[in-house]
């Protein structure tokens, strides 16, 4: 089954579309009116991901939850899931809706493809909420220590064993997920069923995404190319006190390469933010947008 085959969960108020850019139809699922907000989901989720942040905000913003290539609804491809694709997808699909300039959020690897594109096109991004994410500035003394906290990539990033692993042993998923939080309790059984399915259906997105990763960005790391680029655009980086694999270590050093950026650790919350504390991830992002001005 793919997750075109699923049923969509519901959320009041939400209007889907279906967008091609770049040889794939992206899903979107829309709510409100006002400022342009581009949304970006993190493994293993979906648009939504964002279920508990759109009714705080859709009264005074237009909330568009796009599903990456591969993932939710969106179409799975055999290739296009290395980061700058990602953001190439993105760019596109901005084109595509006619919008200019939007605030922009993300979360895990969204807000990884969200750095990217702030880099790469500022002109395009009033502010960036980055949620549970490192920026590309991250000090070599401060990962070298954290590095065991990515053991679980192992088991998703090789061809063949990744997409075997995220088809056939969704209990590995839901693992992740309920570790993932500070208080397990902060999902629902629900909500862990529809995303430990989702990954199930976009098994080959979820693995080449990882990979593509490993034989790009690491490398790309090696040689600091995303180091040398600035950040022009607002950003507010918010991350768990307790995120067992973003930990605050992990969120120092940015600055000198920053001309806007803020680094906020929320106690006593995991590397799910948009689902552990809704509320203070809707206020800090109306408050980023106006001091963004």
């Amino acid at each position: 089954m793919t997750n075109s085959d699923r049923p969509m969960p519901p959320l009041e108020g939400a209007e889907h579309r279906w967008v091609t850019v770049r040889g794939a139809q992206l899903h979107v699922a829309e709510s409100g009116s006002g400022e342009p907000v581009v949304l970006l989901h993190g493994f293993p989720q979906h648009w939504y991901a964002w279920r508990a942040l759109v009714p705080l905000l859709a009264d005074s913003h237009r909330l568009i939850c796009v599903d990456l290539r591969g993932f939710g609804w969106s179409e799975q491809t055999e290739r296009g899931y290395d980061t700058d694709g990602l953001c190439d997808d993105i760019l596109a699909l901005l084109d595509a809706l006619g919008l200019d300039r939007v605030t922009l959020v993300g979360h895990n690897w969204g807000a990884g493809v969200g750095f990217r594109l702030c880099q790469r096109t500022p002109e395009r991004f009033r502010a960036f909420l980055a949620l549970n994410m490192a920026h590309p500035w991250t000090r070599h003394r401060d990962v070298l220590p954290n590095l065991w906290r990515m053991w679980f990539t192992a088991f998703i990033e090789y061809p063949v064993l990744g997409r075997l692993v995220l088809r056939h042993w969704p209990a590995f998923t839901r693992y992740l997920l309920r570790r993932a939080v500070a208080d397990p309790a902060a999902w629902r059984d629900a909500d862990l069923a529809e995303f430990t399915e989702a990954a199930q259906a976009s098994a080959h997105a979820g693995q080449a995404m990882f990979w593509q990763y490993v034989v790009r960005d690491i490398p790309a790391g090696f040689r600091g190319t995303h180091r040398r680029r600035r950040l022009a655009v607002p950003t507010l980086v918010l991350g768990g006190e307790h995120d067992p694999v973003i930990p605050p270590a992990l969120l120092r050093g940015g600055d000198p390469k920053a001309d806007d950026l803020t680094v906020r650790v929320v106690p006593g919350a995991g590397h799910h933010l948009h689902e552990e504390r809704p509320e203070l991830v809707a206020e800090a992002l109306r408050k980023l947008i106006a001091e963004a001005g």
